[in-house]
């Protein structure tokens, strides 16, 4: 699989990684097979997919044990990426920043990611209550000790704003600037689709212009870019979509004419070729820097999104995709 760096260069992935959220958080949870999940690992790391995204959140806390017992066997195989910043009660989440809190936090996550390293660590939100810098500074003291080996910063504020569509970023870019005054970003991770282009304005160039990694969320829109998705079928009430404006029977009816467009382009590369491939290739065709995480919890999943990272999409079919119609419906 095709290589690309965090930061400046010294850490290499593979440029389609694992987003491991699935499996223990958010998406029907009736369909959470822990064994299942494991053997999705496992193949994802066989085929180069090692970059390893997960959260303290996820679960909470059961996503970073179930990596924690493929990284027991295979840890020199992953690149480690999880969050700390976010604390899950009863029908609310909210963020904690204080140092103290952080360091305890990566020291939970080593134990159960049973490693004694963590590649990336990132800051899932910051904290409002909290100045960046003094979170940061504690994220940085990681680094220090040899705990962590380099930091990223998720993106906030990338829902609020969608429908006027202008400065979606700029709480982001505001952290950003702030934080690199402490300690070097290595990777900012945001969502980015063909039905959610947002981040191509300013984060990504921000990103490009200081070679810094993209980790790209949701490259597959929370798997209707997969074209598998029924209009009207419904989902699980623990699903995040079952509450999700553009998962609604009548918003993905309107939506399909972007998947029939995915369909199109990938019936001239072959009939082995998916949407879903098309999808990532387009994500990964928007810069060298950019990796991609979709997300899944099944083997054969993990297999087609890693076989995305050979296909080249050409400028014909970049100006198809460029060309569809923007998805319809609210994101927030």
């Amino acid at each position: 699989m095709e290589r690309r760096t965090i930061g400046t260069g010294a850490l290499s992935v593979g440029a389609v990684g694992l987003g491991c959220m699935p499996m223990s958080w958010a998406y029907s949870g009736s369909r959470q097979r822990g064994e299942e999940s494991l053997r999705a690992v496992h193949r994802a790391l066989d085929l180069g997919s090692d970059l390893l995204d997960t959260a303290d959140m996820y679960g909470p806390f059961t996503n970073e044990l179930l990596l924690g017992r493929v990284l027991r066997e295979r840890r020199a195989d992953a690149f480690v990426s999880t969050k700390a910043g976010l604390l899950v009660g009863d029908q609310h989440i909210v963020a904690n920043g204080r140092p103290g809190y952080v360091r305890r936090a990566c020291d939970a996550s080593l134990r159960r990611l049973q490693t004694d390293v963590i590649d990336l660590y990132q800051l899932h939100r910051a904290d409002p209550e909290v100045p960046v810098e003094e979170t940061w500074g504690a994220m940085a003291d990681l680094v220090r000790a040899g705990k962590v080996r380099a930091l990223g910063l998720c993106a906030v504020g990338a829902r609020g704003g969608r429908r006027s569509g202008s400065g979606l970023y700029d709480g982001t870019l505001r952290q950003l600037k702030r934080v690199q005054q402490v300690f070097p970003v290595s990777a900012v991770q945001a969502e980015l689709s063909v039905w959610s282009p947002e981040a191509l304005t300013a984060l990504l160039p921000w990103c490009a212009e200081r070679g810094i990694g993209f980790l790209a969320a949701m490259p597959l829109g929370n798997g209707f870019l997969t074209g598998t998705l029924t209009p009207g079928e419904g989902f699980e009430p623990d699903d995040l979509r079952a509450r999700h404006p553009r998962f609604t029977a009548e918003m993905m009816a309107a939506n399909q004419p972007v998947v029939a467009g995915l369909r199109r382009i990938a019936r001239r590369h072959g009939e082995d070729v998916t949407p879903a491939q098309v999808a990532l290739a387009w994500v990964l065709a928007q810069g060298p820097q950019v990796i991609a995480l979709p997300g899944t919890k099944q083997e054969r999943w993990a297999r087609e999104n890693a076989g995305a990272a050979a296909l080249r999409l050409t400028p014909e079919d970049l100006a198809e995709v460029a060309a569809l119609p923007a998805a319809l419906g609210s994101w927030d």
